[in-house]
This record gives structure tokens, sequence and C-alpha cells, in this order.
């Protein structure tokens, strides 16, 4: 590396480090997006994840460049394969030879601990993706199997979280009816194989969709009043718990209690366009700095205290070739030069919503927060993941329904 490059890294690096050194998780993971035409190299890259202390990626391939560059560093990688490989990965000798490549090439210098087959597949409405979605995950766990690495390797596939028919209250979570027959035998590979669940989670959309509505402090883990599940009791002061306790309690009622579930992507960009409300950089500052200082606390949601969060942000950099509205191209912590995108001005530990799960109620009555509507797909290997307008049409329509509810739920706490 040339001296100049070397010392410009070395002090972007040094001057982050002030800031997220004395809160970083150990378990922190970051999503390393690389749609864009001006990244740093992959070799540049490296301090830079270490600088926030990150001990996990996630790409949405498996570039070589970047397993290659992160060889004995010690950093966890979750690979993935694009939704375009889906029926190619069908075929076992396919999906062994994409092992072989991409995988095993790379260990054990490079610790490659996922494969995540296809992102969001089973909101698409596309019939030939998720028909392929099981039959490619069992191919390549078989290829692992057969490669003696499963022990080492798992396989999985990440979810949006309009996978959930409801998410509020928390202990109504539910997936949809269309999809647990789908969902069902992948939970049950799951189970089998010892994989975690993925589930990408933005509280933002909820508050860009129903700004008047949604209390902004609560999903920007700020101090509020929070809300409490009337069935369990339970109090939430952030949106993000609420939404991964859905999720649990949805698995719960398949009879998947014990499946790990990991947030493989939540974040909130720095800039939006004029009808992206709350898309600023304070508010990304405080999402994520917020985010990242509970995380450091290793405790789990209200209805899993004890279970570790296991969450990748999202994402390292802005990508500036992704299509889409302003927000998709500022989602990094960092600008492709390596800077800061902003600072994340980490909060005390009493100012940090979530920071105490207790349950019961609280002094006055509790706010009663919109839950997320279905969000709309923000990345993959292929770029953005728009969804079609009958898709569009029926996540409207359900956000219509839990607003109408809420509203009226409010009203009679009130």
């Amino acid at each position: 590396m040339e001296f100049h490059r070397f010392f410009f890294y070395a002090s972007i690096i040094l001057s982050i480090s002030v800031y997220l050194f004395p809160i970083m998780a150990n378990s922190m993971g970051i999503n390393y997006g690389q749609i864009a035409d001006n990244l740093p190299s992959p070799e540049d890259v490296v301090p830079i994840v270490k600088s926030i202390g990150a001990t996990k990626v996630k790409l949405y391939d498996a570039d070589p460049k970047v397993l290659k560059a992160f060889a004995n560093t010690g950093v966890e990688f979750i690979v993935g394969l694009g939704n375009e490989y889906l029926d190619k990965m069908r075929d076992p000798a396919k999906a062994q030879a994409w092992v072989k490549e991409n995988v095993q090439s790379h260990l054990p210098a490079t610790k490659i601990t996922c494969i995540f087959v296809g992102n969001e597949v089973l909101t698409f409405n596309d019939t030939s993706l998720s028909s392929s979605l099981l039959p490619a995950m069992q191919s390549v766990h078989t290829a692992l199997v057969n490669l003696g690495l499963d022990k080492q390797v798992t396989v999985t596939t990440a979810h949006s979280l309009s996978i959930l028919e409801t998410s509020y209250p928390p202990s109504s979570g539910a997936f949809r009816e269309d999809l647990v027959d789908c969902l069902s035998e992948t939970l049950s590979f799951h189970q089998k194989t010892g994989s975690p669940f993925l589930i990408n989670a933005y509280p933002f959309f909820a508050y860009k969709g129903n700004p008047k509505q949604v209390p902004l402090d609560f999903v920007l883990f700020q101090p509020n009043q929070g809300v409490i599940d009337p069935a369990t009791n339970l109090h939430y002061d952030n949106m993000l718990y609420a939404q991964i306790d859905a999720v649990y309690n949805a698995l719960a009622s398949l009879g998947y209690k014990k499946l790990a579930v990991h947030i493989s992507e939540t974040g909130w960009p720095s800039k939006g366009d004029e009808d992206e409300v709350g898309a600023t950089a304070d508010n990304a500052k405080k999402y994520n700095g917020n985010l990242i200082k509970l995380m450091s606390k290793k405790t789990g949601t209200p209805m899993r205290p004890n279970s570790d969060l296991n969450i990748y942000v999202f994402a390292l950099f802005n990508e500036n070739m992704k299509p889409g509205p302003t927000s998709e191209r500022n989602y990094g912590l960092f600008k492709p030069d390596g800077a800061p995108a902003y600072s994340l001005g980490i909060s005390s530990t009493s100012n940090v919503a979530g920071s105490n799960t207790t349950t019961g109620g609280t002094n006055g009555k509790p706010l009663s927060p919109i839950p997320t509507p279905p969000s709309t797909p923000t990345s993959s290997s292929t770029g953005y993941l728009s969804i079609s307008p009958a898709t569009q049409e029926r996540y409207e329509f359900a956000g219509t329904v839990l607003l109408t509810a809420l509203i009226l739920t409010k009203m009679l706490l009130w």
C-alpha cells in the first residue's frame, strides 16, 4: 500500500475509533454491499471494518477479492447466492461446483460460516423463484456435507418482514397464510441443519409511511414511554425489538420456538428525497448509534431477554449505483472515500431506549406505536429489489387496516 494512502486511512480510522471503540459489540455485523463504482479496494476496507469493531460481515455474493483480502483476519463471513442463481442451484452438481469454487477454496484462511441462498424471495410473488428456494438450499447443504464442511458452514435465506401477516402487538405475530406451507418446509430445514432464520427489519419504513402516527423516539431508540403488549404485559420502548418478538411469536406458532433469529439487515438512511420523511443524518446517527450501544450490552428482546442479538447493520458504504429513491444510496456508515458519513455520537446508557426491558406498565398511559408496514426490499447481489404494483397495493391495504386497528386501540387505552 502506498504511504500516502496508508496515512489517509490510518488518520480516518484513528478519528473514527474515538467515537466507536468504547461501545463496540463483539458480535456486531455489517452488510458490505458493492453496488457502486467508487468504493475502496477490499484491502483498504479491512481496517475500516476493524475500526468499527465489526467481527462479522455479510456479502451479497462471494467476491473472491473481498474474501482473499480478509484472510487470516478472524472476521466471520456470510456469503450470498443471488436470486438469479436459484434455478441453477437446484442441480446438486452445480451447487457442489459453486461451493468448491466460492467457499471451500477460501477456507480456512477466511472464516466463512454461512451461505444465504436468495434474498427476500417469498415476497416477490414469483412462483418460479419461491419453488426453487428450498431445493437450492438443500442442494447447497448437500454439497457442504459431501465436502465435509457442513459442521462449520450453515445454509439459510433472508426474508423481508413482509412475510408477517400481523406484527402488532408482538404477541400476535403471525406469518402470512399464503406463505405458511412454504415457510414450514423451510423452517424444518433450519431445524434439521441448525441454521438461523434471517429477517430484514427496517423501522425507517414504518416512520416514513406514517410520520404523524409513529413516534420518532420509538423508532430511534430514544427515551419514550413505549407500549405494553396487553397479552404478555411486556414493555417495548423501541420498534425493532417489537418487530423481532413478532417474528419469534410467528415462529413459535408454527412449532419453532427455539429457532435462532438473526437480523440480517437493519439501518437508517442519512439522506433521502423530499417525500422520504425522516431520512436525515441526525436520525441515522441516533438509530445506528443507539443500536450499536444496545448490541454492546448483549441483552435480548423483552420476549427473549437471554438470547443474543445477532444484528447486521446496513450498510458499510453509501452505494452510488443503486437505483430507486435517494435513500437507497445513503444507508452507509461511510462515504466511498472511507470518511464517516456522519458521527455516530454515541449517547450514554441511560439515554438509550431498550437498555432496560422490564415488564409491566409505565407512568401514565403507554403510547401505541404503529407497527412496521411490510418493507420494500432494499438490497441484493443484483441491485435494488423493487416490488410489483400489485404487491405494493396489498402492502398499502394492510397498512391501512393496521393503522385503523391501532387508532382504535389507542382510543381504548385513553
